[in-house]
């Protein structure tokens, strides 16, 4: 079965993807603490990033990587939640799902550290 949203085009299809992004953000800052724990990072971070006397190309990475941690944060707590939709029981792919998601969000810490280490170095 379709989605019924699908059919919208043009300018009310963008300021309904506008306001359902929205209530993604505001969902994930209700319900995820780790979303919280990484935005007040980004909070600290961005800043930073801009007060540093560095060139804008290594500003721009620096933030980059740290919007990154945000957006696979998005994403994995996505995946969390349909896994969850779809059963509580333990599955061993439920657990792969979540382990993978889980993975990303590792990756992405870590991809911060490097730009900023390299940045700062």
């Amino acid at each position: 079965m379709e989605s019924p949203y699908k059919g919208r085009t043009g300018l009310k299809r963008v300021w309904n993807a506008l306001f359902y992004s929205f209530d993604g953000l505001a969902a994930a800052f209700r319900h995820e603490d780790a979303f919280r724990q990484e935005i007040g990072l980004a909070c600290i971070l961005i800043p930073t990033a801009l007060y540093l006397p560095l060139a804008l190309p290594l500003k721009c990475l620096m933030i980059a990587s740290v919007m990154a941690v945000l957006v696979v944060e998005l994403l994995n707590s996505g995946i969390e939640a349909v896994t969850d939709r779809i059963s509580l029981e333990d599955h061993a792919l439920a657990k792969r799902a979540k382990d993978l998601g889980s993975a990303a969000v590792l990756l992405s810490v870590a991809n911060v550290c490097v730009v900023w280490a390299m940045a700062l170095l």
